[in-house]
């Protein structure tokens, strides 16, 4: 029993960790039907960011791991937005070009990262609460993964917030559907699509931030790594659909748990499998728009 236990709620909190990488993906298609490559670098560069601000402030106080937070979402924000100025508008409805470069900067950044701060990992430490656990019918669960799903919940929360009840949320929707109205109301659709993209960036950088908490190290490809699961929850859900990406991001983490608890490591394997029964089946995603 506590065996389930563990592989459920751990599960759920891996989860919580993909759709934090996820939604901002899901947000930037969605709105602007852009597929972001670099996503990965954002998370790794406020991962590392963060952490050196967290070490210089002691890491393992809570204060220094709020800070750490904060500054991954700032910087997540700033190099998101940047990306787009330079890189993505110019480039908006082709398509290839936009995959061209933001693969082109993923692989840059990954370079200088590595030059930067070595190639071999760098470990983090941050409040012990983190590294204790809590028994839930016999399970212990490691409390990174409750502030996982707390992270999760609020960022799922403010985005929904933002786009359905503030002015810019609705400008950037309406610009969405119709961007020639919208232009000639003289609203400048422009600066609203940089401003998508910081807020993925912004949470992507919160996802970088508790994703070397979880892994316990930050590394120039640990972006990469993860942002592979996330373009997989994000097909899954239906691409541009956030309580889509919420949906798969649990499905696809709880499956891959009890398929590395009880079939030896298999999990990869399933996430997979289940990638190709969604694309076979149903392939605008659970909750994605069907043609």
């Amino acid at each position: 029993m506590s065996t389930l236990v563990l592989a459920l709620l751990t599960g759920i909190g891996l989860g919580a960790l993909y759709f934090l990488i996820s939604s901002g993906l899901s947000l930037i298609y969605g709105l602007m039907h852009v597929l972001n490559f670099a996503h990965g670098v954002f998370l790794s560069l406020s991962a590392f960011v963060g952490w050196e601000v967290a070490r210089r402030m002691d890491a393992t106080t809570w204060g220094g791991f709020a800070s750490s937070v904060l500054v991954g979402a700032l910087v997540g924000a700033v190099f998101a937005a940047l990306t787009e100025l330079a890189l993505i508008r110019p480039l908006y409805e082709r398509h290839i070009e936009q995959v061209l470069v933001t693969v082109g900067l993923s692989f840059a950044a990954v370079a200088l990262f590595d030059g930067i701060w070595g190639t071999d990992p760098v470990y983090v430490s941050g409040p012990a609460w983190l590294r204790a656990t809590t028994t839930v019918l016999g399970a212990k669960v490691p409390n990174v993964y409750w502030l996982l799903m707390v992270a999760a919940v609020v960022v799922l929360a403010l985005l929904v917030l933002f786009l359905r009840r503030t002015r810019y949320g609705i400008i950037i929707r309406a610009g969405v559907e119709n961007r020639a109205m919208v232009t000639a109301l003289g609203i400048d659709v422009r600066r609203s699509f940089t401003l998508v993209f910081a807020i993925g960036g912004a949470a992507a950088g919160i996802g970088g931030v508790l994703a070397a908490q979880w892994a316990g190290y930050v590394s120039s490809g640990l972006g990469q790594t993860l942002l592979i699961f996330a373009f997989i929850v994000t097909i899954i859900g239906g691409l541009g659909s956030l309580p889509g990406a919420a949906l798969a991001s649990v499905l696809v983490a709880v499956l891959q748990q009890f398929a590395n608890f009880f079939f030896a490591g298999t999990g990869d394997f399933i996430v997979v499998v289940l990638l190709a029964v969604v694309l076979l089946i149903r392939p605008s995603g659970l909750l994605g728009r069907t043609a």
